[in-house]
């Protein structure tokens, strides 16, 4: 493991639910920054729009939970816990480039609030907010 890959930041996901191959930036209970890339040969893509090949909205907002993670930095993890808003104003694909964003900004107890966004190149194509329960 080195210092860009998500497994060193104490992320327990693995494959084929990892979705974040790389730690562009990490401020330790603050904010981090990811990357991930989808191959097209991804398995999801086979029924997902044929043709068209589009990464779920469903897949996304579970990449930004998992940087979330990482930004929230705990010894013991996190658990989604609610989706308070979640848009996807523009489509991703597969072999694009997808920069995934989450800022921490707030807490009450165990529950800790992100703003969390992904682009491709500038062009967002998710944003919203989520809540982590720390375990």
């Amino acid at each position: 493991m080195n210092g860009n890959d998500p497994l060193s930041f104490g992320l327990p996901h693995r494959k084929p639910f990892l979705f974040v191959d790389r730690i562009a930036g990490c401020v330790a209970g603050t904010e981090a920054v990811g990357d991930k890339v989808f191959a097209a040969d991804d398995p999801m893509f086979t029924g997902h729009f044929p043709g068209n090949p589009i990464v779920p909205g469903v897949i996304l907002t579970e990449a930004l939970a998992q940087v979330a993670g990482i930004a929230g930095d705990s010894k013991n993890g996190f658990l989604l816990s609610a989706i308070r808003s979640m848009k996807f104003p523009s489509p991703a694909g597969p072999g694009e480039n997808i920069r995934l964003r989450a800022t921490k900004t707030g807490s009450l107890g165990s529950l800790v609030q992100f703003s969390v966004s992904a682009d491709v190149g500038g062009r967002v194509v998710a944003e919203g907010q989520i809540v982590l329960n720390e375990l």
